[in-house]
């Protein structure tokens, strides 16, 4: 046995149930449902459903798939693209398996990412045929050990017929002891999850099953793709710099100290590049407590400005993965990953007061928020984990760029085409051209403040037209809406591929 493997294998006897991914990937039955590991194109597993996906070209197969959260290649593109994907959950963000979303060929269940351990106790998801998992390691007492995502694993190991291990090599072996994994009990019996401080431990370095459910294991090699967030621009410098200058007034005002309070950062470039605004800040010996550590993550910790950080999933660009993974001992001490419902629990966002940071797709002037629906009907990427934080957080904002596709849509609309984050939900506002804090305000007081604040100066006059023009209509009406009008904007962008419309002069 390669040392590598044998090293990494503490329960030696496991040695015998080493496959070939073709041999792993011949175990999985047609129409069966399959939990996989990986969150947001991390610790997700890669050979087997490659082998998967050459089944899938010679043979009928189709399965239902769920995972923490979205998946590289492997899974969203190669095997969803050879059709062997039926339904898809909880969140997805390659544009393979998003085209076959929006074609109709794959049904998609998008989902709040604390939530989905709870479908599966309770059977609405399942019953699970085969968890395949990526780990770095097995010990001697039988702990599985996630790679750099913990995910829904721990969830699907318990309730999984079979477990599939992928043993990745290519990992580094000091990615063991950074993972805390703890497993409410059942609702009704449960007692409240032991956490005060982000930094607390609450349970095992691994996830424990039993080894009898271990059917066969398959060593790999494959790396993570690395993350797609590009770095910061000029805009989301100008939206990092604003949000910066709101948590001085709420220090000032006495709701903040200098070390504010827990920190959470969605997927993406914006709230990525929003985050990395504190390396040069005055604020130190924060706290991240979120569902992914994004490069913006690292760097702080680098600079001395985060002392602590939490999550489910490690997701880097190629630069940082060399950097992180390349001297993962330099920050084990300093993070910890935990499964979801536990990374992205209300109960737990609420107890250690939360702010919460995420990116908007669209938002209305009345500060309702669209992250998932292009045009209310297109898939983009799902939920995820933004609606667990920003209604249990201190502090909810959300962040956008004020326009897109060039300037031919405004981000900011009279109504939302779909809504994710009602107005309740919805603390505070930034786009690159200000910032709307909405919190103790009425519809009619958030309305102007999000149109002179936030919108596009391209956009600002329409809006307000609109706006006037509806209170006209409604008179004292508690939201003021021209219902004939007010997805009017989406109806022109879908004719004439702009949003953009002629205000009638002012007599």
């Amino acid at each position: 046995m390669d040392s590598r493997i044998e090293k990494r294998l503490g329960v030696k006897e496991l040695a015998s149930k080493i496959v070939s991914a073709t041999e792993a990937a011949a175990l999985i039955q047609d129409g069966t449902v399959v939990g996989m590991s990986g969150f947001t194109r991390a610790g997700d597993a890669k050979v087997v459903p490659e082998a998967l996906a050459e089944r899938a070209k010679t043979e009928p197969l189709k399965i239902d798939v769920y995972t923490g959260a979205s998946l590289g290649p492997e899974v969203d593109n190669h095997l969803a693209t050879v059709g062997a994907i039926r339904k898809r959950g909880p969140f997805i963000a390659d544009a393979g398996i998003r085209n076959l979303i929006n074609s109709g060929e794959v049904t998609y269940v998008d989902a709040h990412l604390s939530h989905n351990a709870e479908l599966v106790r309770q059977g609405i998801i399942g019953p699970i045929k085969h968890l395949i998992i990526e780990a770095v390691a097995i010990t001697e007492d039988g702990l599985i050990i996630p790679t750099n995502s913990v995910g829904n694993s721990p969830i699907f190991a318990e309730y999984a017929e079979h477990i599939i291990i992928e043993l990745n090599v290519s990992h580094p072996e000091s990615l063991v002891g950074i993972h805390d994994i703890y497993i409410p009990g059942e609702q009704g019996s449960r007692e409240p999850i032991p956490l005060t401080d982000v930094q607390q431990r609450l349970g095992e370095i691994g996830i424990r099953v039993p080894l009898e459910k271990i059917q066969a294991i398959v060593v790999s090699e494959e790396p993570d793709a690395p993350s797609l967030i590009v770095p910061p621009d000029e805009e989301t410098e100008t939206m990092a710099n604003i949000l910066l200058d709101f948590f001085r007034s709420e220090i000032k005002a006495g709701r903040l100290t200098n070390s504010l309070m827990p920190l959470q950062s969605g997927v993406g470039s914006v709230a990525n590049a929003v985050l990395e605004g504190f390396a040069d800040s005055e604020f130190e010996n924060l706290i991240v407590a979120s569902e992914v550590l994004q490069d913006a993550v690292f760097n702080l910790i680098d600079a001395g400005k985060v002392k602590f950080a939490a999550a489910t999933s490690i997701t880097l660009t190629e630069e940082l993965q060399k950097r992180v993974y390349g001297n993962l001992e330099k920050y084990a001490d300093k993070i910890v990953l935990r499964p979801q419902e536990i990374s992205n629990h209300p109960e737990l966002i609420r107890r250690l007061g939360l702010i919460s940071i995420n990116t908007a797709l669209e938002l209305d002037i009345y500060g309702n928020v669209n992250s998932t629906h292009v045009s209310g009907t297109k898939m983009m990427n799902g939920i995820g984990g933004s609606g667990d934080f920003a209604r249990n957080a201190r502090l909810g904002i959300f962040v956008t760029k004020s326009y897109a596709k060039g300037g031919a849509v405004s981000s900011i609309v009279p109504m939302v085409s779909h809504v994710d984050h009602t107005e309740h939900d919805v603390d505070v506002i930034v786009t690159e051209q200000g910032i709307a804090d909405l919190r103790g305000l009425a519809p009619k007081e958030r309305a102007q403040l999000i149109i002179e604040n936030c919108a596009h100066p391209d956009f600002k006059e329409q809006l307000r037209d609109y706006y006037n023009r509806a209170v006209e209509v409604t008179g004292s009406h508690q939201t003021p809406h021209i219902l004939e009008e007010a997805l009017s904007w989406h109806v022109n962008l879908a004719k004439n591929k702009t949003m953009k419309q002629e205000v009638p002069a002012q007599a």
